[in-house]
């Protein structure tokens, strides 16, 4: 029964952490159609604000839960500002210089900080499940997956900002002749993509090792997952992050780690080849 226990704690914590990595690339795909080849390193300069802000005495909380989101998401405004909205509509364009600047990133931070591993402590201890321990911040990371899918969900369903968002996205030139701006929704929209991978990035610090090439660790099972979700974000994020999380822990708690993101990817490949337009795309199409 306590084996048990821990195994369903464990399948909950990786269902979070993949709605954590995804929520921010299902923003920037699943609503832009961008592919954003620079996802990854996106989370790792949230994991870094983090890094940097509790080496410089911030309140732990406010270094990971606060900073990274608004620093990554400004970046990110700058980022559509300076390259992105020239290339919109132009999908390999994107991906080339989203990638270009994944690369460009990952080559700054190199400069500024070095090939180095380093670590956030972790500001939470462990409890008991019968024999078995278990890491009490897993808890802080759910409840930080729950907070960003619930935040996220009332944003687009119940805010006016969530209504000219949504319109835009479907009908750009209908939303211009109403006097919506399209440029700057899409603005906004691409820097609430960035904070978002800025916050699992914070969020994933303690218990990653922050260093400058950690977004390749990330960047193919968030892929997998919005496309398994398909074009509803909420919903698909949530179902997709639910079936792939499951598998995951399920088969590396049986075998290892490595065996299970192999099951995730084999997951995946069969759930794309029943369902090319992912869950969403067949089943609750009228879902967020």
């Amino acid at each position: 029964m306590d084996l048990a226990g821990l195994l369903a704690f464990n399948v909950v914590t990786g269902i979070a952490t993949l709605v954590l990595i995804t929520l921010g690339l299902g923003v920037i795909y699943g609503m832009m159609r961008i592919i954003n080849l620079a996802h990854g390193e996106f989370m790792m300069l949230g994991a870094y604000t983090a890094v940097m802000a509790s080496g410089a005495g911030v309140n732990i909380w406010v270094a990971m839960l606060v900073l990274p989101p608004l620093v990554v998401g400004l970046i990110g405004l700058v980022l559509e500002r300076t390259v992105i909205r020239f290339l919109y509509g132009r999908m390999m364009d994107t991906m080339l210089a989203t990638w270009g600047v994944s690369l460009g990133l990952i080559g700054l931070v190199t400069t500024l900080y070095g090939n180095v591993v380093r670590g956030v402590s972790t500001p939470v201890g462990s409890f008991d499940i019968g024999r078995y321990g278990a890491s009490l911040y897993s808890l802080v990371i759910v409840a930080a997956a729950l907070a960003a899918l619930v935040g996220m969900f009332l944003l687009l369903r119940l805010t006016k900002f969530g209504l000219i968002l949504r319109a835009t996205m479907q009908n750009p030139r209908m939303a211009a002749a109403l006097g919506v701006a399209p440029n700057r929704i899409y603005m906004a929209t691409f820097a609430l993509g960035a904070a978002l991978a800025g916050l699992a990035g914070g969020v994933l610090a303690p218990i990653s090792g922050v260093s400058p090439a950690m977004g390749a660790a990330y960047i193919a099972r968030a892929f997998i997952t919005v496309l398994g979700g398909g074009p509803a974000i909420i919903t698909g994020t949530g179902l997709a992050s639910g079936l792939f999380g499951t598998i995951n822990e399920l088969v590396s708690f049986k075998t290892t780690p490595v065996i299970g993101d192999v099951a995730l990817l084999a997951a995946a490949i069969l759930l794309i080849r029943v369902l090319p337009q992912g869950i969403t795309g067949r089943y609750l199409r009228r879902s967020l």
